[in-house]
């Protein structure tokens, strides 16, 4: 029997395992600037080796074969190969504008086309929330009540 989703050592190594958020280099991947992209999100790769980081967050090395590449990546971060994937179209940090006035008991807080901040993506059901940080106050959006600030580049 596999251990719980949040269990150490969830995944063991050479499992395949799937990175639910992009990977950028926090500084140090070595050879690129801080902030590229390292792994796209949705990527698959195989767990080479599991540590941990400031003696309390497990760690897993995994090795991306399509970029060639291995990074660290946390437990909350990963999904075993079987597990459901359904890819947001928005990430943490990311600026989003509303597609419709929002509001909370009929009261519209912030109207079509207000700017804000993803902070949370959702994923635990079939349609994807996130919580955004508008002017003054974060709320919990569906993803059809959102749209990209600006074009999306693939």
């Amino acid at each position: 029997m596999k251990p719980d989703r949040y269990d150490e050592g969830r995944f063991d190594f050479g499992e395949t395992v799937r990175v639910t958020r992009n990977v950028r280099n926090d500084g140090t991947y070595p050879g690129m600037e801080v902030g590229d992209l390292l792994v796209r999100r949705g990527s698959m790769g195989n767990v080479i080796n599991v540590g941990t980081f400031l003696q309390d967050q497990i760690i897993y090395t995994v090795h991306f074969l399509t970029e060639d590449r291995m990074v660290g990546c946390r437990l909350e971060e990963l999904l075993g190969e079987d597990e459901p994937w359904n890819p947001s179209l928005f990430e943490f940090r990311e600026k989003v504008r509303c597609r419709i006035d929002l509001g909370i008991n009929g009261k519209v807080l912030y109207p079509k086309g207000t700017v804000g901040e993803v902070l949370k993506v959702l994923r635990d059901n079939a349609l994807i929330q996130y919580h955004v940080y508008f002017p003054d106050k974060m709320l919990q959006v569906p993803e059809t009540a959102l749209e990209a600030l600006e074009p999306k580049t693939v």
